[in-house]
C-alpha cells in the first residue's frame, strides 16, 4: 500500500527535500494535501507534478490565482485557517510539518485530532507548547516523528532500548556561519556572511539560527518533550564534520551514535518510512575517506543563546514560547538590516527579562503570550 503523506511548508527547504526523497520511490507515496506559502509559482510546479487533492496558499488572493492553475477537483485552502484545516483533511497517514516558526503549532495539533502520524520538522511547535503537543499524541496514540537530522539521530539510537537506561543525550552542532570566529568579531557580520552555512542546505531563518546557536537551543528545548527527559541530562557539543548527527550515553556508558553524511534527506526518508528503511537519493559515509571527526566543548559564553535557551527550558511554562517568539522576531529585523547580528541575542534577552512566567499554559495563553513577545521584540 502506498502512504498517502500532506507536507505543510512544502515550497521551503524541508518541504522541498520531501518531495525528492518521495519523487525517488514514487511508487510507495501519494500526496494528499501540499501547503505554501506566497511561492505560488512552485506551488503550482509541485502541484502539476504530484496531484495532490487538495492545496493552501498564504492569501484569498493566491488561493484565486492557484485555482486558475489546477484541476477544478483541487481543493484550495488558504489563510491560517486552511493550514490547521489542511493538516486535518483528506485520507493522509502522515503530515510533514515543515513550516518555520511558531505558526506550525495549530496545524500540528490539528493533525493530531485527525488521528494522522506527525513528521516533524518544526522544532517550534514543540518548544511553544511541548506539554499540550505531546500529551494530545499520547492521548489520541499519534506518532510523533522527528525530521530534525540531531532528533532523528537520537530516536535511531533509542530504538529497541529501555528509557529508563539512558543516562545522557547530546546533540552535536556544527557551529555555524561563524564558527572559527571569536564574539569580537561579530558584531559587523553581514546577512550574506551569516546565511553561508558550511555544511548544509537550510533556509535563511534556521541558517542564522545555526550561527547564533539558537537552533540547537530549540532543539534542547523540544528534546525535553520528545524523550521526556532532564534538562541536566541534555547536552551540546560543537562538531565541525557534521557527521555524528548525535548520540546517546546509556547507564552501562556505552555509546550510541548515528552517523551520516550532511543530508536532510536521510532523516526525512526515515520519519517517513518508520520503521523501515528504504534506500535513499543521497550518498554514502566513508569514513576512511572522511579521515577526522572533531569535536569541542559548547561555550555558553561564546554563544549565549545556549545559556538563554537553557534557562527558558527550566522556567518552562510561557518562557519557552517567548524565547522562541523574540528569535523568530529578531532574526527577522536582522535579515532586514534593522538589528546587527549580536542584537539577536539582546532582543531575545531583553524580552525574556521583562516576561513572568505562567505555568501550564493553554492554547489562548500561548498566543497571547506569543503575539505579546513579538510586539515587545520589535522595539527592543
Amino acid at each position: 500500500m502506498t502512504k498517502k503523506v500532506t507536507v505543510l511548508g512544502s515550497t521551503g527547504s524541508i518541504g522541498t527535500q520531501t518531495l525528492d526523497v518521495i519523487a525517488n520511490d514514487r511508487d510507495q507515496y501519494e500526496i494528499e494535501g501540499l501547503a505554501a506559502g506566497n511561492n505560488i509559482a512552485l506551488l503550482i510546479e509541485q502541484a502539476k507534478k504530484f496531484h495532490p487533492k487538495q492545496v493552501c496558499v498564504a492569501s484569498q488572493e493566491a488561493a484565486k490565482e492557484v485555482k486558475l492553475h489546477l484541476p477544478a477537483s483541487t481543493k484550495v485552502y488558504y489563510g491560517e485557517q486552511g493550514l490547521i484545516e489542511i493538516a486535518a483533511a483528506g485520507q493522509s497517514d502522515m503530515v510533514v510539518t515543515a513550516i518555520v516558526g511558531s505558526r506550525g503549532l495549530g496545524a500540528t495539533l490539528a493533525a493530531i485530532r485527525a488521528g494522522k502520524a506527525v513528521g516533524l520538522a518544526n522544532k517550534e511547535t514543540l518548544v511553544t507548547a511541548g506539554h499540550l503537543v505531546m500529551s494530545l499524541a499520547q492521548e489520541r496514540g499519534v506518532p510523533v516523528l522527528p525530521i530534525d537530522s540531531e532528533h532523528s539521530a537520537i530516536f535511531q539510537c533509542l530504538n529497541g532500548e529501555s528509557r529508563s537506561s539512558v543516562k545522557r543525550i547530546t546533540l552535536t552542532a556544527s557551529g555555524g556561519s561563524f564558527r572559527d570566529r571569536t564574539r569580537d568579531e561579530l558584531a559587523n557580520v553581514t546577512v550574506e556572511q551569516a546565511l553561508k552555512h558550511p555544511n548544509w542546505s537550510m533556509g535563511a531563518k534556521i541558517t542564522i539560527d545555526s550561527a547564533t546557536m539558537a537552533n540547537k537551543g530549540l532543539e534542547v528545548i523540544e528534546a525535553r518533550w520528545l524523550y521526556d527527559i532532564d534538562y541536566d541530562d541534555i547536552g551540546v557539543v560543537i562538531h565541525p564534520e557534521s557527521i555524528i548527527h548525535s548520540y546517546v550515553e546509556f547507564e552501562d556508558h556505552s555509546v550510541m551514535a548515528q552517523l551520516g553524511l550532511p543530508d536532510m534527506r536521510v532523516p526525512i526518508q526515515y520519519a517517513l518510512t518508520y520503521p523501515a528503511r528504504r534506500p535513499t537519493p543521497t550518498g554514502r559515509l566513508d569514513l576512511v575517506k572522511q579521515g577526522t571527526l572533531r569535536f569541542r566543548e559548547m561555550d555558553e559564553e561564546r554563544y549565549p543563546m545556549m545559556k538563554l535557551a537553557y534557562a527558558a527550558g527550566r522556567a518552562a511554562g510561557t518562557a519557552t514560547t517567548v524565547f522562541n517568539a523574540a528569535n523568530e522576531v529578531a532574526v527577522a529585523r536582522f535579515l532586514r538590516g534593522e538589528i546587527g547580528f549580536l542584537d539577536i541575542e539582546r532582543v531575545v534577552e531583553s524580552v525574556l527579562e521583562k516576561h513572568h512566567t505562567i505555568a501550564n499554559p493553554d492554547e489562548q495563553t500561548i498566543a497571547e503570550t506569543d503575539q505579546w513577545a513579538r510586539q515587545q521584540s520589535e522595539v527592543v
